[in-house]
């Protein structure tokens, strides 16, 4: 974390200060209480008789409570966007930004839940014993590789849809780019090698998603190289990509992979030298995702990549989460799922491709202002659930 005094960090008449003050979410009613008659309905006693049926039947709590359109932004501040181990309190203003973003893109009411760091075992007791409150657990900024047991062991034990958006919005939205990119370049999946720079929250799922799309091949690299058959120090996590990832067994570091690579992602935040990008194939792809600094910056990536994109609004082609949860969690909610599947995320990638009818190098995803993409997400991915019931 920063070293500069709080006087440097602080300053209560900047815009941002101002647009925060007293937070960004409230809590409004949706029915009016204007009587005693309206009290005996909405509270006692009326309210005993909805209690009483759903005790007698569960599933009408997502019919008659606020359940059915509620998800939970869980977080316990250890990997909060840039900044690292900020703690839960220095998380809420992220977490109310997503519910804002939650609300404003799909109508999903979502509430902050900004928890203290513990254990894997504490994390998942604690977001099961209240996942009784909320239609949907949306995961958010904690730190690898403990977020992979967390979802994991929810997904196991809950019967609501467990989300962890640092991993699969950044994955699904990547792959939506990806499949317009490789309009651009007139290439096909089947035959890209794609480069995955950084093994932890996003690589790791972007990195399954595209091996899940047809990917040829994706070779993923860490801090310390390739993850390839000679890495005798690999994590659980890292072990288990590498079994479904580098299927030609490419070693050594990041420049030994890009040799005739067709795509690099960065992930990572780290840096991607000039002379590594010129083994790269002729017309290239780059998404640099690393915010605020790029794995390479825009303009150097242009120079030896066709498509270029990065996590960033002020330059074009950026792969923003908001394409992809808002949508993702209006579906789920409105189709009764109970997990998001592979297929689902797939689905999704594909819709927010699908917007764009006419790719071009320097637009390959819809604008997250697009308003037709929540409903398209959401369609395609209620329609997965309704595929799998039929």
């Amino acid at each position: 974390m920063s070293a500069l005094p709080t006087s440097q960090l602080f300053d209560p008449s900047d815009p941002v200060f101002r647009a925060h003050l007293g937070g960004k979410l409230g809590v409004h009613a949706t029915s009016e209480l204007r009587g005693a008659a309206d009290l005996s309905v909405l509270y006692t006693p009326g309210v005993a008789q909805v209690s009483l049926a759903i005790a007698a039947d569960p599933t009408l709590a997502a019919v008659y409570t606020s359940r059915r359109n509620t998800v939970a932004v869980v977080s316990d501040g250890t990997a909060v966007l840039g900044l690292g181990d900020v703690g839960p309190l220095a998380a809420m203003p992220v977490m109310e930004g997503k519910a804002v973003l939650f609300k404003h893109f799909a109508d999903v009411d979502a509430v902050p839940v900004c928890m203290e760091t513990g254990s894997v075992d504490e994390i998942v007791d604690a977001v099961a014993r209240i996942a009784p409150t909320y239609g949907g657990i949306n995961l958010e900024d904690i730190s690898a590789p403990r977020c992979f047991e967390i979802e994991r062991r929810l997904q196991d034990r809950l019967d609501v849809p467990v989300f962890h958006d640092d991993q699969h919005g950044t994955a699904i939205v990547a792959l939506a780019a990806l499949l317009n990119a490789v309009r651009v370049v007139d290439k096909a999946l089947a035959d890209l090698t794609v480069v995955v720079s950084g093994a932890g929250a996003a690589g790791v799922a972007v990195s399954r998603i595209l091996v899940s799309a047809g990917v040829g091949e994706v070779v993923v690299v860490d801090s310390r190289g390739v993850l390839g058959p000679d890495r005798d120090d690999l994590a659980t996590h890292k072990r288990e990509l590498l079994d479904v990832t580098n299927r030609h067994g490419v070693t050594g570091a990041i420049g030994d992979a890009l040799s005739g690579a067709d795509v690099l992602i960065g992930v990572s935040g780290g840096t991607v030298a000039e002379r590594d990008l010129l083994r790269m194939a002729p017309r290239a792809i780059i998404f640099a995702l690393a915010n605020p600094d790029p794995e390479v910056h825009p303009v150097v990536a242009a120079r030896f990549a066709e498509v270029v994109a990065t996590g960033r609004s002020d330059f074009p082609n950026q792969i923003n989460n908001v394409l992809a949860f808002p949508g993702i969690f209006r579906g789920a909610l409105d189709s009764g799922a109970r997990r998001i599947t592979e297929e689902m995320k797939l689905a999704a990638a594909h819709a927010i491709a699908g917007l764009v009818d006419a790719p071009t190098a320097d637009r390959i995803v819809p604008s997250v202002f697009d308003e037709r993409v929540a409903p398209a997400v959401a369609e395609a991915v209620s329609g997965r659930v309704l595929d799998a019931v039929r």
